[in-house]
């Protein structure tokens, strides 16, 4: 599966633990967050959402505990793209990885356009293609510089959105409490909280449909994966990471819906660009529109920003695996994967032109691929984990052998199999979402045929990983 790695070719492993932390934790908070949190409540209502971010919170949590058995057993770039290669197969590693890099690099243009859009705000005559070759150009040169200015750069813009949502649940804690006024509102305490008002008149189902909603909102977290091959200490800073950032992302998923949710009615969420806005204006907190609009362009930088490192990573991944043309694994003299990073803005720029010329075919079917390539994702993190554990006691290894374990195995990656694919049926169920579904499916099979008829002959033999060196078997 791969053809061996030579120190010249190797990624450096020059990101700290700070690094990761925030990589990881602001990967997750973003437009999910600031701007479908109020999209969300409005469908499922108060109750079907806390119901949808916590149960949405324990899948996360067996996701990130599958990837890091994995990933510090394991420590390469490509993360869970190598590991479906040789634990699930080289089928399932191809599909996998293209699908996650189209998804990815499909969103990062996604996110070029809407920064673009956002600067309207303070200079509203400026045409929004000048803004977004702005950001490309920025991002591209924190990207192409070295790894540590990618994850320095990470570091503060999650730095800025997490200082934002403390202090968005701090003022909302303050308003439901009536310790500071929210313009003519009464007090709403926990009225809007009221048992009848929890559901939608649709029922509990609609919580599954808008499980997709939920997922996406997390993703970014399987970043801790990517970034594992180029991240000191692997063995001792991604466990770390993983309970650290579990804890703070279901804290701040669950207090903004709590905070939302006392606050406005699920009637009034749905008509609000982002509630977080509405809450800071009505609470009079000065230049509250600018302040959140800002955050709001850090957030959708920080995601554009985190697109295309893990895009180019796998890209470069595969090159090595000879699942993507070679010219995609060489590395600059800062050993950046400097042609696949290229690339990825190529394929970024493309998404970003769709959404003008044809919005109606390609545009949709990208975005399709970008929101079932992280359910895909996830469902290949747990298969993988429950195959490696399989053969590694197989081949006579211990459980207590390994520095870190998924718990009540095989329960956690079975269980969380089963949530993934509930979702995907359930989205069949959805009109809005069911062509997103079969784009996204229709992709993942297309890769799978293409394996099978144009590269199994050529693929190297299996390579084993051993702590991070790949070795040809």
């Amino acid at each position: 599966m791969g053809n061996g790695l030579g120190n010249d070719d190797q990624l450096q492993r020059s990101m700290k633990r700070r690094h990761l932390f925030m990589l990881s934790l602001g990967g997750v908070i973003g437009t999910g967050l600031f701007l479908n949190a109020g999209y969300t409540i409005n469908q499922a209502g108060a109750g079907g959402a806390l119901i949808g971010y916590l149960a949405g919170g324990v899948i996360l949590y067996m996701v990130m505990v599958c990837l890091g058995e994995l990933a510090v057993h394991m420590p390469v770039t490509g993360s869970f793209q190598k590991y479906a290669a040789e634990y699930i197969g080289p089928s399932a590693g191809f599909s996998l990885g293209w699908m996650y890099f189209v998804g990815s690099a499909a969103t990062a243009g996604v996110e070029f356009t809407a920064a673009g859009i956002l600067m309207k705000h303070w200079f509203p005559h400026v045409p929004t293609w000048i803004w977004c070759a702005v950001f490309i150009l920025l991002l591209f040169a924190l990207n192409a510089l070295t790894t540590r200015g990618f994850a320095e750069a990470e570091y503060w813009f999650s730095g800025i959105k997490i200082i934002a949502v403390i202090l968005f649940i701090l003022i909302g804690i303050a308003g439901i409490f009536g310790f500071i006024s929210l313009s003519d509102r009464p007090t709403p305490f926990f009225e809007n909280l009221a048992p009848s008002g929890l559901f939608p008149a649709g029922g509990v189902t609609i919580i599954f449909v808008t499980m997709m909603n939920v997922i996406f909102s997390y993703q970014g977290s399987e970043l801790i994966g990517i970034a594992a091959g180029e991240s000191e200490k692997p063995e001792e800073n991604i466990p770390k990471a993983i309970r650290n950032v579990l804890f703070r992302i279901i804290v701040f998923y669950i207090a903004s819906i709590i905070i939302l949710s006392a606050i406005f009615p699920s009637s009034e969420l749905g008509l609000l660009e982002s509630p977080f806005v509405t809450l800071m204006k009505i609470a009079g907190v000065p230049y509250a529109a600018g302040i959140m609009n800002f955050i709001i362009l850090t957030a959708i930088l920080s995601v554009g920003n985190s697109c295309l490192y893990a895009s180019t990573r796998l890209l470069w991944a595969m090159a090595h695996d000879g699942m993507a043309p070679k010219v995609f694994g060489s590395l600059s003299k800062r050993k950046v994967p400097l042609n696949a990073l290229l690339f990825t803005i190529m394929f970024s720029l493309l998404s970003l032109l769709t959404s003008f010329m044809a919005a109606d075919t390609v545009f949709v079917l990208l975005m399709s691929i970008a929101g079932i390539s992280v359910t895909i994702s996830w469902m290949g993190i747990a298969l993988s984990q429950y195959m490696f554990r399989r053969k590694f006691i197989k081949a006579g290894g211990k459980t207590e052998e390994l520095q870190y374990k998924v718990p009540f195995y095989p329960f956690v990656p079975l269980f969380c199999l089963a949530f993934c694919l509930m979702v995907l049926i359930f989205l069949a169920f959805d009109p809005t979402q069911r062509v997103g579904l079969l784009y996204g499916i229709g992709f993942l099979v297309a890769c799978l045929l293409f394996y099978k008829l144009k590269l199994a002959k050529n693929i190297p033999p299996t390579m084993k990983m051993e702590n991070g060196n790949e070795k040809i078997m």
